[in-house]
This record gives C-alpha cells, sequence and structure tokens, in this order.
C-alpha cells in the first residue's frame, strides 16, 4: 500500500474501475464523527473498534478536519470515544489496552492541533466533555499508574510512557495546558519513582521517565503549587536517587561518547590532513563537524534534580568504574526507540572490577558533557546548554555538601576536558592529566571558557556566571583553610586577559552590556586574593607570584582605572556601576603604586635594564612591610542562587524548547504498531 493511501484509510485497488476500498476502522471512524451513536445500531461496535489495528493518520486528520458547527455535531460521540479508551485500558485483552493508547494519542494530538486558539476549557469539553472530565482523567491516570506499576508488558509501560508525554507535550507551551491540571490532581509521581529505583525497570524506561518528570515540575511552577516540585524536594529513597543519577550519566556519556567517536574520525580522515596541511582556517568548519545534537531535556533532569534535592548532591560524588557506553551490549527495545540504551552494570554486584580502571562519577561525566557544549555558544541550543550547565554549577558552589566532596584530597580523578582547538596552544593529551581534586576540574573550565569566547559577539551573562562561579568556590576555600594545588597563575592571566579585552572593546560592548559589572567581579576575586589568599593560596611563594602577576600587568589596571575614572566623573548610565570599580580598584593601586618604585630602583641600583622574574619576587618578598592596603567589607559573600525571578524567563524558552522536540520525537516513535501488535497478538 502506498503512503498516500495509507494515511487515506484506503485498501489498494482491486482493479483500475473499481473505487478503493476504505478499511473497517476507518468506517468505523467515519460512523465516530457522523450525527448517530455509532453503537446504537451495533452494540459491540466499541469492542470492535479496539480490536481494529488504529490509523492513527487518518483518526488525527479527520479531528482536524472538524470545522466549528460540527463540533457541536459530534462532541457527543468524540466524549464517547474518550471514554470508552479510558474503560478499554482495563481490559485482560492487550491488544484492546495498546489500541486505546494510541487512540487517545492520537485524541490528544487532533484536537489541541485542531484548536489550537481555543481555550483549554473547550479543549476539555470537547475531548471528554466538562462535566464528566474530572471522573474520566482520574479514571485514565489511575490505570495509567496500575499499568506502570504492574507487572504486564514493558512494551506496555512504554507507550503509557509516550502516551503521558504525548498529553505533556501538546501545547507549545506546557502551563497553558489545562488537562496537566488533572495530571496535577491524580499525580503519578511515585509511579515514576518505581520506575527509576527497580534497575530493570529504569533500563528500558528511566529516560523518557526522567524527561516527562522534568517537564511536570515545570508546569505552572511560578504559578501556584506544583505538587511535583513539592514531592521531587523531598525525596530520599537511595536507590530512587541512584537511578534517576544514573539515567542522566548514560544520556550524558552517550552524548560524550558520540562526540569522541566523531572527533577521532576527524583526525584520522583526509579532512584533518586537509586541516595540517592549510594551518587554521578550518578550525572553525572542524568544530562545526564535529557538532553533536545537544540534550536539553536531560540537562533540564540534572538541574531539577540537583536544584530541588539536596539529598541527590550525594549522587554527584558516588564513583563507579569509567564504561565505554558503545562497548556495552545493551538489548534495544523496538518501543521506545527515543531512549538511550541502558548501562545498569553499575548495579550488577558480578560486574568484574579492574584496579587499574579510572573510575567517574556523574559530576565528572557532565563536566566532560559542559566542556563540549561550552565550546561552540553561537548556536541557540549549544548557548541554552552551556547556560544549563553553568547555572547547575552554580548551585552545586553553593552546596556546602558538594564544596566537601569537590575539595575532599582523598576523591582524586583525572577528568579529561574537551579544550576549543586555538592556533596559540597545543592540543593536549588526555594520559598527561594528573589526578586531582575534583575541584580543580570545575577551575580549569571555567579558565577555558574565559580564554575561549572573548569574541565580537560577546556572551556576558555566561562570563558572569563564570566568575561568580570561582568567587563562590574561593570562599569556600577561604572559609575551610583549604590550600588547594593548583596553578593560580593560569587563573590570574586568564583574568587579566579578560580585563583588558573588555577595555579594548569597550565602545562596542558598552552599546550592549554594562561591562563594568564584570570587571567589578573579576577585581573583586583579585582583591579576595589579596585580602585572604595567604589562608588558602598552596604556599607562601604562590602569594608572591600574585603580586608578581598584578605588578607585572600593570598596565591593564592603570588603563581600567582610568576608564573608570572617565565614565564616573562624567553624567550618564554608567556613572555608579564604573564608581563601584574605581573604588575597589583601590589595593590593586596600592600595590602597583608601592612596588613598582621599588623594583625600579632595584634595577637602577644594580645597573640592570631587565629583571628577572626571580629578581622582581625577591622586591616583592623584600618590601611587604611597608605595604598598606585597605580592608574590604563583603569580599567573601555572594549573593544564593535564585529561579524566581532572574532565570524565569529563561527557563519557560527553554521547557518551549524542549517540549517541542520530546513532542516532535514522540510524534515519530510512538507508534511502532507493527511491533506491537505481533507481540500481542502471540501473547494472546
Amino acid at each position: 500500500m502506498s503512503q498516500v493511501e495509507k494515511k487515506a484509510g484506503l485498501l489498494r485497488r482491486t482493479s483500475s474501475s473499481k473505487k478503493p476500498l476504505k478499511e473497517k476502522v476507518v468506517l468505523m471512524y467515519d460512523e465516530i464523527f457522523a450525527k448517530e451513536d455509532p453503537a446504537k445500531n451495533n452494540p459491540r461496535f466499541w469492542d470492535e473498534l479496539f480490536l481494529m489495528k488504529v490509523n492513527l493518520e487518518y483518526l488525527e486528520s479527520k479531528l482536524e478536519s472538524v470545522d466549528g458547527e460540527e463540533v457541536q455535531r459530534v462532541q457527543d460521540n468524540i466524549n464517547s470515544l474518550f471514554h470508552h479508551c479510558v474503560q478499554a485500558l482495563g481490559e485482560e485483552h492487550q491488544i484492546k489496552v495498546v489500541n486505546a493508547l494510541q487512540t487517545l494519542c492520537a485524541l490528544f494530538r487532533g484536537v489541541h492541533h485542531k484548536n489550537k486558539s481555543a481555550s483549554g476549557f473547550d479543549i476539555i469539553n470537547m475531548l471528554m466533555g466538562f462535566d464528566k472530565a474530572e471522573q474520566r482523567m482520574k479514571d485514565l491516570m489511575e490505570s495509567l499508574d496500575s499499568l506502570l506499576c504492574g507487572d504486564g508488558s514493558e512494551s506496555l509501560k512504554s507507550l503509557c510512557l509516550k502516551l503521558l508525554l504525548c498529553l505533556v507535550t501538546v501545547t507549545d507551551n506546557i502551563s497553558q495546558n489545562t488537562i496537566l491540571e488533572y495530571v496535577m490532581i491524580n499525580s503519578i509521581f511515585e509511579a515514576i519513582l518505581q520506575i527509576l529505583s527497580d534497575v530493570s525497570s529504569r533500563g528500558q524506561h528511566g529516560y523518557d521517565a526522567v524527561v516527562l518528570l522534568a517537564l511536570l515540575v515545570n508546569y505552572r511552577k511560578y504559578e501556584s503549587v506544583n505538587p511535583y516540585i513539592v514531592k521531587l524536594s523531598i525525596v530520599d529513597d537511595e536507590p530512587t536517587l541512584d537511578g534517576m543519577g544514573m539515567v542522566v550519566h548514560q544520556a550524558l556519556a552517550k552524548y560524550n561518547r558520540q562526540y569522541k567517536d566523531k572527533e577521532e574520525e576527524n583526525q584520522g580522515g583526509f579532512f584533518s590532513t586537509l586541516t595540517s596541511m592549510v594551518g587554521s582556517m578550518f578550525i572553525a568548519d572542524a568544530d562545526e563537524k564535529l557538532s553533536v545534537q545537544t540534550n536539553e531535556a536531560i540537562l533540564l533532569a540534572l538541574y531539577e534534580a540537583v536544584h530541588l534535592n539536596r539529598n541527590f548532591i550525594t549522587v554527584l560524588a558516588q564513583s563507579h568504574p569509567e564504561m565505554d557506553i558503545a562497548a556495552t551490549p545493551a538489548t534495544p527495545t523496538p518501543t521506545t526507540p527515543t531512549t538511550p540504551p541502558a548501562l545498569d552494570m553499575m548495579n550488577n554486584p558480578e560486574l568484574p572490577l579492574d584496579p587499574n580502571l579510572q573510575t567517574s562519577n556523574l559530576l565528572i561525566t557532565f563536566l566532560k558533557y559542559a566542556s563540549i557544549v561550552m565550546q561552540d555558544t553561537k548556536d541557540e541550543h549549544r548557548l541554552n546548554s552551556a547556560r544549563l550547565c553553568l547555572i547547575i554549577l552554580t548551585c552545586i558552589a553553593e552546596d556546602q555538601y558538594a564544596d566537601a566532596f569537590l575539595h575532599d584530597d582523598n576523591m582524586n580523578f583525572r577528568v579529561t576536558l574537551h579544550r576549543m582547538p586555538m592556533r596559540h596552544r597545543k592540543k593536549t593529551v588526555g594520559k598527561n592529566i594528573p589526578s586531582r581534586r575534583l575541584v580543580c576540574a570545575v577551575l580549569d573550565l571555567m579558565v577555558e571558557f574565559i580564554v575561549t569566547h572573548m569574541m565580537k559577539d560577546f556572551p556576558m551573562d555566561l562570563y558572569i556566571r563564570c566568575v561568580q562561579i570561582i568567587h563562590k568556590l574561593l570562599c569556600y576555600q577561604k572559609k575551610c583553610r583549604i590550600r588547594l594545588q593548583y596553578d593560580w597563575r593560569e587563573h590570574w592571566s586568564a583574568l587579566i586577559n579578560l580585563l583588558k579585552f573588555l577595555l579594548s572593546n569597550e565602545t562596542a560592548l558598552l552599546a550592549k552590556h554594562n561591562i563594568f559589572h564584570l570587571a567589578l567581579l573579576i577585581v573583586n576575586l583579585f582583591n579576595l586574593f589579596i585580602t585572604y589568599g595567604d589562608t588558602f593560596l598552596p604556599t607562601s611563594s604562590s602569594y608572591d607570584e600574585l603580586y608578581y602577576e598584578i605588578v607585572r600587568m600593570h598596565q591593564v589596571f592603570d588603563n581600567l582605572y582610568c576608564m573608570v575614572l572617565r565614565v564616573s566623573t562624567n553624567a550618564g548610565q554608567w556613572k555608579e556601576a564604573a564608581s563601584k570599580v574605581t573604588h575597589a580598584l583601590v589595593n590593586i593601586r596600592a600595590i602597583v603604586n608601592h612596588f613598582n618604585p621599588k623594583i625600579e630602583s632595584y634595577a637602577a641600583v644594580n645597573h640592570i635594564s631587565q629583571l628577572s622574574e626571580e629578581q622582581v619576587l625577591e622586591v616583592v618578598r623584600s618590601n611587604y612591610d611597608t605595604l598598606t592596603l585597605k580592608l574590604q567589607d563583603g569580599l567573601d559573600q555572594f549573593e544564593r542562587y535564585s529561579e524566581q525571578p532572574k532565570e524565569a524567563a529563561f527557563f519557560k524558552e527553554l521547557v518551549r524548547s524542549i517540549s517541542l522536540n520530546v513532542r516532535k520525537n514522540v510524534s515519530l516513535n510512538t507508534l511502532s504498531q507493527d511491533v506491537l501488535l505481533k507481540e500481542f497478538s502471540t501473547i494472546s
């Protein structure tokens, strides 16, 4: 049968002179869209309907074609169809249950597509009758809950989740989907948790369950009390939280694996040879070739878990052997092609452990993912992913328990972050990376972003988040007097170069951004090092090196002072913001003004035209006693993250984008009918 004939619900022509015959199920749909009650002349109409293979395309197109006056005429029959679908979910005959679930998908999609401008109440009325909607949805949700929690077919459970994803994403803005009020009242939260806590169930349905939960949490989250938010925030069951973490870990690891495979392909082929021949002109194209579709849905799930549930923080740090996702056998689930392959080998007590095997955890996998998506922020999806990664890291950096394991000297890992190809540096080899505390990888990621995104289309928001994350980690180190073995000079150099970039592009950047806010954050990072560095820098020589870097790059700070002084002494919108930077620079200028004359004097006395680093450091060490600095308040204080109201607009658009993508995948994959029907025909 051709695709056109199939969509029209027609059977093959028997001869050229005869009209094509309609399938029986199509004839039955036509009866539903007639004025009369279809069961009036055939009492077994509904029993027979759910034994027929659903023609989704025809049913949806029929719903979409119903005009205004026709709606009133056929509404009772559509209500009846919905009612009998729900009733059929309780049938023992599995074929009926499958067909009822698929019919419900078509009903939700078709009615919403036809009535995009209609109110939620009108759609509810058309689907199930407003006076009976509460009972119908209660029955539907109870049936879905029973199917998801029961011992029945895994394919059936998968279809239930697809139906729920279809229902949740049927409108572009999920908060405008009034039907979800019934999903709030008749919660399936416990069913989702049961899926995540069971190893077998999680392997087959975990991905869809986690995405569904993330979307439900975002339904009218700023307008009313969302029970899914409340319940997620208090989950303390370890197997459930571990299961959620495992699903997120697998999805992110899959992305990382795909990127690494593409990277290896490009390194060994003609493209790589050509790039090396003609230099760096193809670097941008190479990066483009390595692009892998981002997964904002799973990232949103990780964010909600980290943001809402303090107990989930422990899941981030749980160590397990690092597994190669591509090399792990997985049993495909025909009815859920959108679900990534399962990797629940961590829960297998018989898993052989190689003592030489590198260990990993969810946080490491997330950091690797972030290092990939943060490379290129020109694409909207990757920009959203980068922003969400930084928001997640912000939440982690604020959490005391997370900070404790980030800085735990007994938890050392070798974290290979992906680095953007750049002309002035060589590509690092992962094997050369030392095993260090996890906070070092977070700081490396922030520095990597800072040095690679100084460009015309400046991502100011991301830069501010990066610097704030660094500040929060330093505050913890200062508070707990943690002396981190870390290359702070590279860190200071990146921050100074960022200031240099802001100065060089002042006019262009000020047309779009408040550059003084970012400059103030950077200057105050240096003030934190200057004021409290002796309590958390690894050695006294590190403190000397800080002063050396400030003096060596004094021209940048001098230029910054001149710029902010000029702006703050003139009337204009940036006057107050610039004035704050002027005051913040007081100690840096004191250091420059104190040590520069001493260095020049040392050079003159010893007849040296250019001092070595060690000679400058000697001058610094010899002249601390006569340096006077001002005590600055609030350097170790920060504003805690709050989603509402600052991030509300971002999450609203992000959830809309995720919803559209999930809807597209569900419509493509819900409904592998032949596989389902074959499975249940065999059972029957």
